[in-house]
C-alpha cells in the first residue's frame, strides 16, 4: 500500500491525540504495572493501531478521490456521529442545535406531535404516542413505524434529523407516512401544538376499584399521584380497596420519580431497582422505605409494548416484591441510562452508561417486562374509530398550558385538571367501560376481593 503524505500526517496526528489521551486516562495507574503488557493487551494495541490505519486510509481516499471537495470538519463530525450511533439506539453525537432540542424536551414544552419515538431499521418507531396529544388524538399507536415525514423518506434519516421534520411551530401542519401491522401504509396530516403533559390522572370506578392512569414520570408525579389517591379515598368515603395503574403507553421520564411512586406501594426495605456501569458512577442501588400507601389492598398494573423506561421500573419493582399482578404486553426494554456529556463548541455527547435491574435481578433492556397476566386488545378496531372520531374535537381549554411546566407545583397542575372536570370524567368512565385492558383488571380485582373476606 503507497501512503501519501498527508495520510502519513494524519496517521501520526491520530495515533498522537490517542497517546495522549490514553496516558492522561492512566496517570494514576502504578507505573510498575502499566509497563508490563500481557500478551492479550499487546494483541489488542496491535488491532487497535491497525483500525486506526484503515480509518486514515479511508479518509486518505475520501480527500484524493471523491468527486467533490469534502470539509475536514463534516468528515470527522460524520466519523464521530457513526462511532457513536453504533453503540445503541439511544447514544448519539450531539450538534449544538441539536443539544437545544434536548433542552427543550427536558422542559416539557415544544411545538409537536407528541411522540416519543426511536429508530429502527429504515424507519423510525413509535414508542408510544403520548396522552391528549395531536399524535394521541390523531390515532397514532405504539409500534407504528413512521417511513415518510412530509413524504421525504427516514431510511437514511438520524433520529435527530426526524424529530427536527417534525417539531414546528404550533398550528403549523405535517404530513408522516405510517406503517402498521395488518394495515396497509397510510398518510396522516397532524397540526403541531405546544405539547405539555398531565402526568397523572385518577377516576373512582364501580365496586370500589380506583383507576389511576400515569402518562409520563415528571417531577411533580410521585405528590400528584399520593394527592389523587387521597382524594380517591375520600370520594369513596373510606380507603380503597384496590387499584388499577394503568402505564400503557407511558414512555417513561425521571428516575428518582419511578422509584419515588414504587415505594409508596411497598412496606419493607428492599430493592426497587439498581443500575449497573462500567464506572462506580454509574452503579446504584433505590431501595424502599416501610409503609404502603393502600395497606396492602390488591393492585392490578397495565403495561403494553409503549410503556418503556421508568414504567418498566414500577412494573418490575411490583413484580419481584409481588405486590402487584402485571396484565397486558410485554414492555418496551428501554432499560438503560444516558448520560450527557458537553464538548467543545457547544457539541455534546449523549452516551449509555449504565442498564436498569429489577430486585431480583432481571435486565430490562432489549427483554422489557413480562406480564403475569398477558391479554389481547380484542377492542382494537372499536379503539381506533373511537380516537379517530376524537381527533377534530377540541379540547384545549382542559389542557394545562404554562411558560414553563417543570416549575410548576402538583397543586396547580391538579387545579388545572379541575377544569370542565365533570364533563371530562363522564367521557373518560364512558371510555374505560369500553377498554378491554381495564374490564379484565376489573374482574381479577373482584375477585381477588372477594376473596380476601
Amino acid at each position: 500500500m503507497v501512503i501519501s503524505n498527508s495520510l502519513k500526517r494524519l496517521l501520526f496526528l491520530v495515533i498522537f491525540a490517542v497517546f495522549l489521551a490514553f496516558n492522561t486516562c492512566h496517570a494514576n495507574e502504578n507505573d510498575a504495572a502499566s509497563k508490563k503488557l500481557t500478551v492479550k493487551e499487546k494483541r489488542s494495541l496491535e488491532v487497535f493501531f491497525n483500525d486506526i490505519k484503515t480509518l486514515a486510509q479511508v479518509y486518505d481516499y475520501i480527500k484524493r478521490l471523491y468527486v467533490e471537495d469534502v470539509d475536514n470538519k463534516k468528515l470527522f463530525t460524520n466519523a464521530i456521529k457513526g462511532m457513536v450511533s453504533g453503540l445503541d439506539s439511544y447514544s448519539t453525537y450531539l450538534e449544538p442545535k441539536e443539544q437545544k432540542v434536548l433542552l427543550e424536551n427536558a422542559l416539557g414544552k415544544f411545538g409537536g406531535l407528541g411522540i416519543v419515538i426511536g429508530k429502527t431499521n429504515d424507519a423510525i418507531q413509535v414508542i408510544s404516542p403520548i396522552d391528549d396529544t395531536p399524535a394521541y388524538k390523531a390515532g397514532i399507536q405504539a409500534g407504528d413505524k413512521i417511513t415518510k415525514i412530509n413524504a421525504k423518506s427516514v431510511k437514511n434519516m438520524s433520529l435527530a434529523d426526524s424529530v427536527k421534520l417534525m417539531r414546528g411551530k404550533p398550528g403549523t401542519s405535517v404530513e408522516i407516512t405510517v406503517s402498521r401491522k395488518h394495515t396497509k401504509p397510510f398518510t396522516i396530516k397532524i397540526k403541531r401544538e405546544i405539547i405539555t403533559i398531565i402526568s397523572v390522572k385518577g377516576y373512582l370506578l364501580k365496586d370500589d376499584i380506583a383507576y389511576i392512569r400515569i402518562a409520563s414520570f415528571q417531577k411533580p408525579s410521585a405528590n400528584l399521584l399520593k394527592k389523587t389517591l387521597n382524594d380517591l379515598a375520600d370520594k369513596n368515603k373510606g380507603s380503597l380497596k384496590s387499584l388499577i395503574l394503568d402505564l400503557r403507553n407511558n414512555p417513561g421520564g425521571m428516575l428518582e420519580s419511578a422509584v419515588n411512586i414504587s415505594d409508596m406501594f411497598l412496606d419493607d426495605a428492599g430493592l426497587i431497582v439498581y443500575t449497573k456501569g462500567k464506572l462506580k458512577s454509574g452503579s446504584n442501588k433505590f431501595s424502599a422505605t416501610l409503609g404502603d400507601i393502600l395497606n396492602g389492598a390488591p393492585i392490578v398494573v397495565l403495561i403494553n409494548k409503549g410503556s418503556a423506561s421508568a414504567s418498566e421500573i414500577v412494573a418490575g419493582a411490583l413484580q419481584d416484591h409481588k405486590r402487584a399482578i402485571i396484565m397486558g404486553n410485554t414492555s418496551f426494554g428501554k432499560g438503560s441510562v444516558q448520560t450527557i456529556l458537553e464538548l467543545k463548541d457547544g457539541y455534546g455527547l449523549k452516551i449509555t452508561t449504565a442498564k436498569y435491574y429489577t430486585p431480583k435481578g432481571r435486565s430490562i433492556h432489549d427483554k422489557g417486562i413480562v406480564p403475569d397476566i398477558e391479554l389481547k386488545n380484542i377492542d382494537l378496531k372499536n379503539e381506533k374509530k373511537k380516537k379517530t372520531a376524537d381527533t377534530d374535537k377540541s379540547d384545549s381549554n382542559k389542557r394545562l398550558k404554562a411558560e414553563n411546566p417543570t416549575e410548576l407545583s402538583s397543586e396547580e397542575i391538579l387545579d388545572a385538571q379541575e377544569k370542565n372536570k365533570a364533563q371530562a370524567d363522564k367521557k373518560m368512565l364512558e371510555r374505560l367501560e369500553k377498554d378491554y385492558f381495564v374490564h379484565e383488571a376489573r374482574n381479577l380485582l373482584k375477585a381477588l376481593m372477594i376473596l380476601e373476606k
